[in-house]
């Protein structure tokens, strides 16, 4: 019997849980089985892989559990060994963002140019997310929102809306706020599954910001949006 798949099992599950108990925080004393079903609510990754690694842990115990002579009682089949493979390099090797996603055209603007310039860069580029900067520093977002939500004050006041426009600089209408609600700031070196459990924590989350080290102020160089999940999705189920 080829003893070889079974070893290369062994060591994919041996990583496999290292990792997610170095990830989680989970104790020596717990379960493996227990490990994988509490990480499947945090780790769409071992959600997806659930019910397979619940299913390798008996397969494990078959292989480690000899018999009295020492002969290997279970050897799992390539499948499975390929499956484990991939597994094991996803949770403890994942993709990241800066090796695997190509960096979009950002378009942005100064604090300083007004709300009407704003809203004509908008409407010639098609882009609905504009990192804003006062020199060399990222200051804020400004979105479609942002700007609808000013327009519906002024228009509820009864005052001009073009003097409104000419008059304000973006700068202006800018909300702290915004940049953690409806924004997600990470680096090159995040991976992917980082992207993906953002959006899947925030309901309202616009887009995954990408700087270089994902620090707030740091220039932007890469936009995430939900239009780029099932981009992300098929890297995740390719990665080899």
């Amino acid at each position: 019997m080829d003893k070889r798949n079974a070893t290369e099992f062994i060591n994919c599950y041996n990583k496999i849980d290292a990792q997610l108990r170095d990830l989680y925080g989970f104790k020596p004393s717990q379960a493996f089985t227990d490990i994988v079903r509490r990480c499947a609510e945090k780790n769409q990754i071992v959600r997806k892989y659930e019910n397979d690694l619940v299913d390798y842990a008996r397969l494990r115990n078959a292989i480690v559990h000899q018999s009295t002579d020492g002969r290997i009682i279970a050897v799992p089949c390539d499948e499975v060994v390929e499956e484990m493979r991939l597994i094991e390099r996803l949770l403890c090797v994942p993709p990241t963002i800066g090796d695997t996603l190509a960096e979009k055209k950002i378009v942005s603007i100064e604090d300083s140019i007004s709300l009407k310039q704003t809203i004509l860069l908008i409407s010639r580029t098609g882009y609905s997310n504009l990192p804003v900067y006062r020199g060399s520093r990222m200051v804020g977002i400004i979105n479609n929102r942002r700007i609808i939500q000013k327009l519906g004050a002024v228009l509820a006041s009864g005052n001009a809306v073009d003097a409104y426009l000419s008059q304000t600089s973006v700068g202006e209408i800018l909300a702290e706020n915004d940049l953690f609600i409806y924004y997600k700031y990470l680096g090159k070196k995040n991976t992917l599954q980082e992207v993906l459990n953002a959006f899947e924590e925030n309901k309202k989350l616009l887009a995954v910001a990408i700087s270089e080290n994902g620090k707030v102020g740091e220039r932007i160089v890469n936009f995430i949006t939900p239009a780029d999940l099932p981009q992300i999705n098929k890297i995740l189920e390719d990665y080899q």
